[in-house]
Protein backbone atom coordinates (compact mmCIF):
# COMPACT_ATOMS: atom_id res chain seq x y z
CA UNK A 1 0.00 0.00 0.00
CA UNK A 2 1.31 3.32 -0.98
CA UNK A 3 -0.43 6.18 0.57
CA UNK A 4 1.68 9.67 1.02
CA UNK A 5 -0.30 11.41 3.72
CA UNK A 6 -0.15 15.16 4.80
CA UNK A 7 -1.12 17.11 7.58
CA UNK A 8 -1.03 20.41 5.14
CA UNK A 9 -2.61 18.35 2.47
CA UNK A 10 -5.62 17.13 4.62
CA UNK A 11 -6.57 20.69 5.74
CA UNK A 12 -6.07 22.35 2.77
CA UNK A 13 -8.59 19.96 1.22
CA UNK A 14 -10.91 20.35 3.81
CA UNK A 15 -10.55 23.99 3.43
CA UNK A 16 -11.24 23.86 -0.21
CA UNK A 17 -14.20 21.10 -0.44
CA UNK A 18 -15.97 23.53 2.52
CA UNK A 19 -15.69 26.67 0.28
CA UNK A 20 -16.73 24.68 -2.72
CA UNK A 21 -19.71 23.69 -0.41
CA UNK A 22 -20.51 27.21 1.00
CA UNK A 23 -20.24 28.97 -1.72
CA UNK A 24 -19.32 32.68 -2.02
CA UNK A 25 -21.84 34.72 -0.49
CA UNK A 26 -21.79 38.30 0.81
CA UNK A 27 -24.65 37.02 3.28
CA UNK A 28 -21.47 34.37 4.56
CA UNK A 29 -18.74 36.70 4.67
CA UNK A 30 -21.19 39.31 7.06
CA UNK A 31 -21.49 36.98 9.84
CA UNK A 32 -17.61 36.61 10.39
CA UNK A 33 -15.92 39.27 12.50
CA UNK A 34 -12.66 41.05 11.44
CA UNK A 35 -10.78 39.57 14.96
CA UNK A 36 -12.19 35.79 13.66
CA UNK A 37 -11.07 36.05 10.36
CA UNK A 38 -7.77 37.31 11.48
CA UNK A 39 -7.32 34.64 13.82
CA UNK A 40 -8.24 32.15 11.37
CA UNK A 41 -5.49 34.08 8.98
CA UNK A 42 -3.29 32.97 11.37
CA UNK A 43 -4.03 29.10 11.87
CA UNK A 44 -4.31 28.94 7.89
CA UNK A 45 -0.59 30.80 7.77
CA UNK A 46 0.58 28.09 11.19
CA UNK A 47 -0.58 24.98 9.23
CA UNK A 48 0.36 26.00 5.77
CA UNK A 49 -3.52 24.81 4.75
CA UNK A 50 -2.58 26.76 1.18
CA UNK A 51 0.75 26.32 0.37
CA UNK A 52 0.12 23.41 -1.81
CA UNK A 53 -1.77 25.40 -4.19
CA UNK A 54 1.12 27.76 -4.39
CA UNK A 55 2.42 26.04 -7.48
CA UNK A 56 -1.06 26.02 -9.38
CA UNK A 57 -0.14 29.48 -11.31
CA UNK A 58 3.25 28.84 -12.16
CA UNK A 59 2.19 25.27 -13.47
CA UNK A 60 -0.10 26.68 -15.31
CA UNK A 61 1.28 29.27 -17.32
CA UNK A 62 4.28 26.03 -17.78
CA UNK A 63 1.63 24.64 -19.14
CA UNK A 64 -0.02 27.51 -21.32
CA UNK A 65 3.11 28.18 -22.83
CA UNK A 66 3.76 24.39 -23.69
CA UNK A 67 0.47 24.07 -25.49
CA UNK A 68 0.69 26.85 -27.44
CA UNK A 69 4.37 26.68 -28.07
CA UNK A 70 3.45 23.25 -29.62
CA UNK A 71 0.65 25.27 -31.73
CA UNK A 72 3.00 27.58 -33.16
CA UNK A 73 7.19 27.52 -32.16
CA UNK A 74 7.77 30.38 -33.98
CA UNK A 75 6.54 32.30 -31.80
CA UNK A 76 7.75 30.78 -28.38
CA UNK A 77 9.82 33.82 -27.20
CA UNK A 78 7.02 35.65 -27.51
CA UNK A 79 4.04 33.68 -26.26
CA UNK A 80 6.78 33.11 -22.93
CA UNK A 81 6.86 36.64 -22.63
CA UNK A 82 3.45 37.48 -22.82
CA UNK A 83 2.48 34.02 -20.67
CA UNK A 84 4.97 35.33 -18.03
CA UNK A 85 3.52 39.20 -18.26
CA UNK A 86 0.00 37.88 -17.92
CA UNK A 87 0.87 34.88 -15.09
CA UNK A 88 2.76 37.85 -12.93
CA UNK A 89 -0.33 40.55 -13.46
CA UNK A 90 -2.47 37.85 -11.70
CA UNK A 91 -0.12 36.78 -8.42
CA UNK A 92 -2.05 39.44 -6.30
CA UNK A 93 -5.20 37.11 -6.62
CA UNK A 94 -3.43 34.76 -4.61
CA UNK A 95 -4.48 36.78 -1.69
CA UNK A 96 -7.80 35.87 -2.57
CA UNK A 97 -7.65 32.31 -1.64
CA UNK A 98 -6.26 32.85 1.61
CA UNK A 99 -9.46 35.46 2.15
CA UNK A 100 -11.62 32.50 1.60
CA UNK A 101 -9.55 29.56 3.13
CA UNK A 102 -9.74 32.13 6.11
CA UNK A 103 -13.86 32.15 6.34
CA UNK A 104 -13.51 28.48 6.00
CA UNK A 105 -11.92 28.25 8.99
CA UNK A 106 -13.82 30.70 10.58
CA UNK A 107 -17.58 29.37 9.83
CA UNK A 108 -15.83 26.07 11.30
CA UNK A 109 -13.99 26.94 14.19
CA UNK A 110 -14.60 29.51 16.80
CA UNK A 111 -12.30 32.13 17.55
CA UNK A 112 -10.82 30.78 20.57
CA UNK A 113 -10.28 27.85 18.62
CA UNK A 114 -8.60 29.50 15.94
CA UNK A 115 -6.04 30.78 18.13
CA UNK A 116 -5.42 27.60 19.96
CA UNK A 117 -4.68 25.48 16.85
CA UNK A 118 -2.17 29.14 15.54
CA UNK A 119 -0.58 28.67 19.24
CA UNK A 120 -0.17 25.16 18.61
CA UNK A 121 1.11 24.40 15.51
CA UNK A 122 3.70 27.44 15.55
CA UNK A 123 4.97 25.86 18.67
CA UNK A 124 7.98 23.68 18.82
CA UNK A 125 5.97 20.81 18.99
CA UNK A 126 3.13 21.68 16.40
CA UNK A 127 6.08 22.77 13.72
CA UNK A 128 7.40 18.75 14.45
CA UNK A 129 3.63 17.56 13.74
CA UNK A 130 3.63 19.30 10.50
CA UNK A 131 7.34 18.03 9.46
CA UNK A 132 7.19 14.37 10.94
CA UNK A 133 3.61 13.49 10.60
CA UNK A 134 3.72 12.41 7.35
CA UNK A 135 6.64 10.53 7.59
CA UNK A 136 5.30 8.99 11.05
CA UNK A 137 1.78 8.17 8.92
CA UNK A 138 3.78 6.87 6.03
CA UNK A 139 5.37 4.67 9.38
CA UNK A 140 2.28 3.70 10.69
CA UNK A 141 0.94 2.29 7.24
CA UNK A 142 3.87 0.25 6.77
CA UNK A 143 3.28 -1.47 10.20
CA UNK A 144 -0.47 -1.63 9.02
CA UNK A 145 0.80 -3.56 5.66
CA UNK A 146 2.51 -6.43 8.04
CA UNK A 147 -0.24 -6.18 10.67
CA UNK A 148 -2.91 -7.24 8.13
CA UNK A 149 -1.08 -9.14 6.43
CA UNK A 150 -0.22 -11.54 9.27
CA UNK A 151 -4.20 -11.32 10.25
CA UNK A 152 -5.27 -11.93 7.02
CA UNK A 153 -2.81 -15.09 6.73
CA UNK A 154 -4.00 -16.19 10.62
CA UNK A 155 -7.20 -15.86 9.53
CA UNK A 156 -7.25 -18.04 6.57
CA UNK A 157 -4.96 -20.78 8.28
CA UNK A 158 -7.45 -20.69 11.23
CA UNK A 159 -10.72 -21.13 9.04
CA UNK A 160 -9.07 -24.01 7.00
CA UNK A 161 -8.00 -25.54 10.48
CA UNK A 162 -12.11 -24.93 12.13
CA UNK A 163 -13.25 -26.50 8.78
CA UNK A 164 -11.31 -29.42 8.74
CA UNK A 165 -12.39 -30.41 11.98
CA UNK A 166 -16.06 -29.57 11.13
CA UNK A 167 -15.97 -31.42 7.72
CA UNK A 168 -13.70 -34.14 9.46
CA UNK A 169 -16.14 -34.89 12.81
CA UNK A 170 -19.12 -34.72 10.31
CA UNK A 171 -18.54 -36.77 7.83
CA UNK A 172 -15.42 -38.76 8.96
CA UNK A 173 -13.12 -37.25 6.28
CA UNK A 174 -9.75 -35.68 5.99
CA UNK A 175 -10.33 -33.91 3.06
CA UNK A 176 -11.07 -30.11 3.87
CA UNK A 177 -11.45 -27.08 1.62
CA UNK A 178 -8.61 -24.93 2.07
CA UNK A 179 -9.13 -21.64 2.12
CA UNK A 180 -8.91 -19.24 -1.17
CA UNK A 181 -5.78 -18.06 -2.11
CA UNK A 182 -6.75 -14.75 -2.26
CA UNK A 183 -6.77 -14.66 1.12
CA UNK A 184 -3.84 -16.15 1.98
CA UNK A 185 -1.36 -13.16 1.72
CA UNK A 186 1.83 -13.59 -0.42
CA UNK A 187 4.36 -11.57 2.16
CA UNK A 188 4.44 -13.60 5.38
CA UNK A 189 3.49 -12.09 8.72
CA UNK A 190 6.15 -11.30 11.00
CA UNK A 191 7.53 -13.47 13.14
CA UNK A 192 7.35 -12.53 17.42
Amino acid sequence: MNIVFSFRRLASVVGTVAVLSAGFSPAYAQEISDAHLQSARKAIAAIHATDQFDEFLPSTARDLKDELERKDPNLSNMISEIVDEQALALVKRRSDLEVEAARVYANHFSQAELDQIATFYESDTGKKLLSEGPSAVRGIISAFDVWSQGIAQDLATNVGREMAQRIGGQAGSNDAPTPPQSAVPTVPAPTQ
